[in-house]
């Protein structure tokens, strides 16, 4: 058997897949905080969530380099999205313009991937992060736009001081990463323009 006939499918429907996650993460990125849900209808790669794959799918190509944890960008994972998508799996973090990071690693921060520049603040990295659960954990409370008042999220298993590293990366705006948490079919987005603290 060769490997490509190894490989999971990706999806059945491009284009009106690809479309429903669209929306999907557009208002996860613009009404930050609110739990959205992608379509169960692929078989993720070994290490990736659902929602994951489903966002990779739709947003990487050959243009847009993707990091991943060594494992995964070595594994399944990796063969799976080079082939699905084409895109370019790179080693050195500030060159993604998409990332997959686990939460309850150590490494790397969310500081370590490309924060855009004055000229173009849009080329900063987006990266996904995997979290345990997205809810359940230590909440905290997010503003900014997007957001009426405040709202509270509470993602399961990320590790110390991950809230201080979004505090930070918010205070970089319009400079800074875009967030995306992410578990089974579920996403919640943290834009850069988003405010974080801890939950009161």
């Amino acid at each position: 058997m060769s490997a490509e006939t190894m490989i999971a499918p990706g999806f059945s429907d491009p284009v009106f897949q690809s479309q429903a996650a669209f929306r999907a993460l557009l208002a996860a990125l613009s009404e930050p905080g609110t739990l959205q849900q992608v379509a169960g209808e692929i078989a993720p790669p070994e290490g990736l969530a659902t929602a994951t794959a489903t966002a990779l799918l739709t947003l990487a190509d050959y243009e847009t380099p993707v990091w991943l944890p060594e494992a995964l960008r070595n594994g399944p994972a990796g063969a799976w999205l080079r082939f699905h998508c084409a895109a370019a799996l790179v080693d050195d973090p500030t060159e993604a313009a998409f990332a997959v990071i686990d939460g309850a690693a150590d490494q790397p921060k969310l500081s370590a991937f490309n924060l855009g520049t004055d000229q173009f603040p849009d080329r900063s990295t987006t990266v996904i992060v995997q979290a345990a659960a997205l809810e359940g954990g230590p909440a905290f409370t997010l503003a900014g736009p997007g957001i009426l008042g405040s709202r509270n999220i509470a993602p399961q298993g990320l590790r110390a001081g991950f809230i201080d590293e979004l505090r930070e990366n918010g205070a970089l705006y319009p400079l800074g990463v875009d967030v995306l948490f992410a578990h089974g079919e579920g996403l919640i987005g943290l834009p850069r323009s988003t405010q974080v603290e801890e939950a009161c």
